[in-house]
């Protein structure tokens, strides 16, 4: 049985370093501000904060960019930034926190007025490659309280040029007969690029929401009905069984599956093929997913070379700012860019 309770990939702004980058911020994390209610003085609080990780990116870092976008977690909703660079990185962290402090790495200068006031705070930074951070701001006296359980969290970009993005990502909870709540995942990738990419996108959504199916095979089968007709995605769809703390994958086309440890990846297969035209039998493959580790799944717009050991320490983070750190480091700007991360909790 379906609760009700769903998530999926919504529209994010993508601002890249350049002088127009801190205005630019600020109006659109108004505009999303407004969307939400979000008040007039953690607005305030939101394009100070805005203002500071986009001040930061242009001043120390040649490539970077900011993401804005509004985060859903049942009736709760929030704007959130992710602030990517692949700069020189930030040597101690502990230290770029205290306010007023400056580095000489990426996003030195304001680190400790974010973190003071955002709902939520983290960041990845690693000397030589880059930082990644995350802020949450709700409505005062609004921010859910941390919850035991599964976390998911993605993000996709759109190829360069273009607005739509034909890359989606979504997860809905289903009640077992036992009572025990499944997270259950779903990655698309529509062909191609542009506006009939992310129509598929959307349809794979709608057909991922209204499907009755929970087992992932089967879900596979219903978007492969609903998509006839379009030009057709790469899908696959995992069920995480939180009690037996396993995962199941099954997925037609070139979606990347892993279960993510602090040292390993297993991967997780997809047949040959495109959902909406053409799939043969579906297999479903199975992996056991350890506490501490995440199930990751992302489109063909993320090289699949990165390996754990590239990322010390991002385990340790919640799913949105791992999946913004390897979007970031891995993605690529020849294609629309998807990635959703899967986290049960001990």
């Amino acid at each position: 049985m379906t609760t009700g309770a769903a998530t999926e990939a919504g529209d994010a702004v993508w601002l890249r370093v350049g002088e127009a980058m801190p205005a630019a911020a600020r109006r659109e994390a108004a505009l999303l501000a407004d969307r939400i209610g979000l008040g007039a003085d953690r607005a305030g609080d939101l394009a100070l904060a805005v203002t500071e990780a986009a001040t930061n990116l242009q001043r120390h870092s040649d490539d970077g960019a900011l993401v804005l976008r509004i985060e859903r977690q049942g009736p709760a909703a929030a704007v959130e930034f992710l602030a990517l660079d692949s700069g020189p990185g930030i040597g101690d962290i502990r230290a770029a926190l205290i306010d007023g402090n400056s580095t000489a790495g990426t996003l030195g200068l304001g680190l400790g007025a974010i973190n003071r006031l955002a709902d939520v705070f983290a960041i990845h930074s690693q000397p030589g490659r880059g930082t990644a951070l995350l802020a949450r701001f709700y409505p005062r006296g609004a921010a859910p309280p941390d919850a035991p359980g599964v976390h998911v969290g993605g993000l996709t970009r759109p190829i360069n040029g273009e607005e739509l993005c034909g890359d989606t990502w979504a997860a809905r909870e289903e009640i077992t007969a036992d009572g025990v709540v499944d997270t259950i995942v779903m990655m698309c990738d529509g062909l191609g690029h542009g506006p009939l990419a992310a129509r598929v996108a959307d349809t794979a959504r709608l057909a991922f929401r209204e499907s009755r199916s929970v087992e992932p095979a089967r879900i596979v089968q219903d978007l492969h009905a609903r998509l006839k007709g379009t030009r057709g995605a790469a899908v696959a769809v995992a069920r995480v069984d939180r009690t037996r703390r396993r995962v199941q994958l099954s997925g037609a086309g070139n979606i990347s599956g892993f279960v993510l440890g602090p040292q390993s990846r297993q991967t997780l297969m997809s047949i040959p093929g495109i959902v909406g035209h053409s799939i043969s039998r579906l297999q479903t493959f199975e992996a056991d997913l350890p506490t501490g580790s995440a199930l990751v799944l992302h489109s063909d717009g993320l090289s699949n070379r990165w390996v754990p050991a590239d990322f010390p320490g991002l385990l340790a983070h919640g799913p949105v700012l791992i999946a913004g750190q390897l979007l970031w480091q891995a993605g690529t700007r020849g294609d629309d860019a998807g990635i959703v991360v899967v986290k049960a909790g001990a």
